[in-house]
């Protein structure tokens, strides 16, 4: 009953707005940058300043959300094909009114799935349009062309690195290759444990200059996180940092990271308008 009465005042809420979700992909050029935590966190900070948001674990093989935060999820996204099931029955209650949706391993499969069951899918995906502000997708750090697809659909992506020359130019990599296919989609670029902030701020301004310069493209600079011993502690406790220690520096970061891109929303930075998340997903994922 807790559910469906949160259920229902998300909807109510967000009918009174009359809008529909933002749908976010966040990113990251290689493993081990940190995205999936930053996702997370990035997503509760969201939800602690009354914002309601759904993270989806996307990450093929290698999802890992839900341990993030100490819990084991029964059901995954890919319950939703296999087993025909609402999208209601997959979402689980996170901290700090966070919803979730574990990721599942057999989703590199969705080309396999018929056309009634993908109808399902964008059925039931439709709804959550409704009733959340933010859907976030925390994808994996190879895409597959299924991943892709949900990719391209969304209306912002979010690349996160450190700054490791090869994660640099992982994340150029992708970005340029995200452009190549479509250079309309806003792009925030985020700066992971960071060692100073001077030597931060250096390496994304010239990640962003340089895609500037040779991609023609502008990017939005979300942020820079300090390389901070609580992250791995909250990791080794399977607490989300943000809550095991909110006064550290990372989650101080994360905090400044989400009142930026909320403030930017205000300042209309850029989003892929016209069709819907699901209608663009749906022409993706029939071009084939």
């Amino acid at each position: 009953m807790r559910d469906q009465a949160e259920s229902l005042r998300r909807r109510l809420n967000k009918q009174h707005r009359g809008s529909s979700a933002k749908v976010l992909s966040v990113i990251s050029g290689k493993g081990g940058v940190g995205k999936s935590n930053f996702a997370l966190n990035f997503s509760i900070s969201l939800s602690q300043k009354g914002h309601s948001v759904l993270l989806i674990d996307l990450d093929i093989g290698m999802g890992n959300i839900d341990i993030l935060m100490g819990f084991t999820a029964d059901r995954t996204i890919v319950d939703l094909f296999n087993k025909q099931l609402p999208i209601h029955e997959v979402i689980k209650s996170g901290p700090n009114g966070l919803s979730y949706v574990a990721g599942g391993t057999a989703f590199n499969k969705l080309f396999e799935f018929d056309n009634d069951r993908l109808q399902v899918f964008f059925n039931e995906f439709e709804k959550l349009l409704q009733e959340y502000e933010y859907i976030i997708l925390d994808m994996g750090a190879g895409l597959s062309d299924v991943s892709f697809r949900f990719l391209m659909a969304s209306n912002e992506i979010l690349v996160v690195t450190t700054n490791e020359p090869t994660a640099i130019t992982d994340a150029y990599a992708s970005i340029k290759y995200i452009n190549s296919q479509n250079n309309e989609i806003p792009i925030s670029l985020l700066l992971n444990r960071s060692r100073n902030l001077s030597d931060g701020k250096q390496v994304i301004t010239r990640l962003s200059n340089a895609v500037k310069q040779f991609l023609k493209k502008d990017t939005r600079l979300l942020g820079i996180i300090p390389d901070d011993p609580e992250v791995s502690k909250a990791v080794s406790q399977q607490i989300p940092f943000i809550i095991n220690n909110p006064n550290s520096r990372a989650s101080t970061s994360i905090r400044e990271i989400s009142d930026r891109f909320v403030s930017g929303e205000d300042q209309e930075w850029n989003s892929q308008k016209g069709t819907s998340f699901v209608d663009r997903l749906r022409k993706l994922l029939f071009e084939r």
